[in-house]
């Protein structure tokens, strides 16, 4: 399978968001990322649900939505209904009865996600694998765009890998975080099926290139 660019929205320009949506619609990427941040389980905040409403209405690719956020649980059928995702994505470490958390999402008839921040080890996953249509490794500590990679996911996406594989799994592993053009081939290899950038992209003098630059091996 071709692997898949998810530019992150959270590096857009939010004086010309619509110009920026209608870029990404427009360029080779596949989904939209949309990182929800509350302010508490990471250090940040990001948009709430009128922002992400106007997303939905423009957007014309998948919403790949990440939430960073305390008790997932309260907001899913929002995040599903009002808010149009596609995929959506909660914390390992933000739930205490996970795989309740996944099954409210597949209820909705959405892709289920679970994020792994940087010092939490994909072996945990090994009994919930079969529940999760995507795995998002935090490449980065979440929070703040900008940061420098951390090599060590390379590792954890070979070992994640390798656990989708003897389990006979379509699991994709998306990888957030320090995504660009110096390392993205690598990321491949090693076993990345979807690649989150911002910065890379959004950072770009010409993002449309760069994105089509990210979907070339």
């Amino acid at each position: 399978m071709k692997h898949l660019i998810a530019p992150s929205l959270l590096s857009a320009d939010f004086g010309n968001l619509q110009r920026d949506i209608e870029m990404i619609n427009q360029s080779k990427a596949d989904w939209f990322h949309i990182d929800i941040m509350d302010g508490s389980f990471v250090p940040n905040l990001s948009i709430g649900f009128p922002v992400l409403k106007s997303i939905a209405k423009h957007a014309t690719k998948p919403l790949d939505i990440h939430l960073m956020i305390q008790n997932p649980d309260l907001y899913i059928e929002r995040f599903c209904v009002e808010a149009k995702a596609d995929v959506l994505t909660v914390h390992y470490e933000a739930c205490n009865h996970l795989h309740r958390s996944l099954q409210a999402i597949k209820k909705m008839n959405v892709k289920t996600g679970v994020s792994l921040n940087p010092h939490t080890s994909v072996s945990l996953l090994e009994d919930i694998l079969c529940e999760t249509d995507v795995v998002l490794l935090m490449s980065v500590n979440p929070g703040f765009g900008g940061q420098k990679f951390i090599e060590q996911t390379y590792k954890k996406i070979e070992q994640l890998k390798k656990m989708i594989i003897n389990q006979n799994l379509n699991t994709l592993i998306e990888v957030d975080g320090g995504v660009d053009l110096s390392n993205y081939k690598q990321l491949i290899n090693a076993g990345a099926d979807v690649l989150v950038c911002g910065n890379a992209v959004f950072g770009s003098p010409d993002p449309v290139k760069t994105i089509e630059q990210l979907s070339t091996i």
